[in-house]
């Protein structure tokens, strides 16, 4: 049965663009190592996008978190370089105006994992976020998040974030966990 491997919004703003942060940096080469990984042993890779507009502003996130962002057609809104390299056809695309995907959640319901395993940024809130989708559409399949590959700007928010994950039931893997 085949695994998933769902990465969050690793997009060129939460890392080096008007959201970046320097916890976000390192995660590249881990990501797209996971991503060959998953590729090479047939798995699906799926992918989350922040996607905003122009009027971004006048959202309610807007007004919340007043900083233009992965404004769809902007380098910003891009994956980071070295995980871009990585996607392939077969890849699957969620392109999201809120912090958790509700097209995500839809096609998980149709689908059958052995696993889904989550990485990529916001860890307190996207990934957070879209590993509650994941449990909601999929409640009996072992969702999984590699710490390693999360970053939050706030290590207090990730911390708690990782508290919370594990309250639901979802596995979090350390760097010396390997997925079986």
């Amino acid at each position: 049965m085949k695994r998933a491997l769902i990465v969050v919004d690793y997009q060129n703003d939460f890392v080096t663009g008007s959201l970046g942060f320097p916890e976000a940096r390192p995660l590249a080469g881990r990501i797209a190592e996971k991503i060959a990984a998953y590729h090479q042993n047939g798995d699906d890779v799926l992918f989350t996008m922040d996607t905003h507009t122009e009027d971004y502003l006048q959202t309610q996130e807007g007004q919340h978190l007043p900083v233009p962002h992965c404004i769809k057609g902007t380098d910003g809104h891009a994956f980071v370089p070295q995980v871009a390299k990585q996607v392939q056809p077969q890849d699957r695309f969620f392109e999201k105006n809120t912090f958790g995907s509700a097209a995500l959640l839809t096609f998980l319901q149709t689908q059958t994992y052995a696993s889904i395993e989550l990485v990529g940024v916001v860890s307190s809130i996207c990934v957070l976020s879209n590993a509650v989708i994941c449990k909601t559409a999929l409640p009996e399949v072992p969702i999984l998040v590699d710490e390693a590959c999360i970053a939050a700007p706030d290590l207090d928010l990730q911390a708690a974030a990782i508290a919370v994950l594990k309250n639901l039931q979802v596995q979090i893997l350390s760097e010396t966990e390997e997925l079986q």
